[in-house]
């Protein structure tokens, strides 16, 4: 029988022997449902982000794969099937009435909505549900979604989340040694969602975006998290695009994913390989990320 591990590593955080030992005994004698979990353990271990608030989503999907590990048993969620209760509402984002589509054509300054409101979420759902090719999915941790409109109405979404932990191309570009990645990712954002609706067809529409998301994103971020990012990153699946608005809008191409992803350990290609892009948000971006 092999020994025990002396540390676990979920959601960017280590956690030691002790530290999994008392989760474990917490999980074991207490009535506390998933959240009320979660926010204890972030409070006893001071899991917390730059802007000191409890990271209580990371932690709650770091005992869900704690779970799955069979290192610990959780007790039954709350409220059972909420995304699939999520995903019957009955939110259809279809094309212009016809007649319409000549306004439609005509594009002015994108304007992005902020999501924070349920009617906001469900929108936003809705959209990458039934328009995006990789589908909705809940994420953790610091995150951030807009919804995008013209004068006619919605015409996509956008969304920003944590940064991938590991990819080589990038930390090569930025001149990161895993100790510094460790201590800095968190000022790199990911571009995890991008969506113009099929039927705009303005010219320079996505690139228009994808500014305007430049400037807006940061200005956002410090006030719900209280403190900026200083790079944007995205993946661009090479076998389904070709990455020229991220171009257009001034984003560089620093390499491609290896095609692995997170849990494959064999270094095998069992996902798409992507074009990984990049866009500074401050002139001395790197002095922030290598202190």
């Amino acid at each position: 029988m092999s020994a025990p591990a002396s540390s676990w590593r979920f959601c960017g955080r280590d956690f030691s022997l002790s530290e999994m030992q008392w989760i474990q005994s917490l999980v074991g004698g207490t009535e506390l449902n998933r959240a009320q979990l979660a926010r204890e353990v972030c409070q006893q271990l001071q899991w917390i982000n730059p802007a000191g608030q409890l990271k209580t989503m990371s932690c709650r999907v770091a005992m869900l794969r704690m779970e799955r590990a069979g290192l610990i048993g959780l007790p039954q969620p709350t409220h059972r099937d909420s995304n699939r209760s999520r995903r019957s509402l009955e939110v259809v984002i279809g094309p212009p009435q016809p007649g319409a589509e000549r306004k439609v054509l005509g594009w002015e300054i994108p304007r992005l909505e902020l999501v924070q409101t349920r009617e906001g979420r469900r929108c936003y759902q809705a959209l990458m549900e039934q328009h995006h090719y990789l589908g909705y999915k809940p994420l953790a941790g610091a995150q951030l979604r807009y919804l995008i409109w013209n004068a006619n109405g919605l015409a996509g979404g956008l969304g920003f989340g944590a940064a991938a932990w590991s990819i080589a191309s990038r930390d090569r570009w930025i001149g990161w040694n895993p100790v510094q990645r460790e201590r800095q990712l968190y000022r790199v954002v990911n571009n995890n969602r991008f969506l113009i609706l099929p039927w705009m067809r303005a010219p320079h529409v996505a690139s228009r975006v994808l500014g305007q998301a430049a400037r807006q994103l940061p200005r956002d971020w410090e006030a719900r998290y209280g403190y900026p990012p200083v790079l944007l990153e995205s993946f661009v699946d090479q076998d389904r695009f070709s990455g020229c608005s991220y171009r257009a809008a001034n984003w560089l191409c620093v390499g491609q994913t290896q095609g692995r992803g997170k849990l494959e350990k064999h270094h095998r290609r069992i996902v798409p390989i992507k074009s990984v892009f990049v866009y500074p948000l401050s002139v001395d971006f790197r002095a922030f990320l290598n202190p």
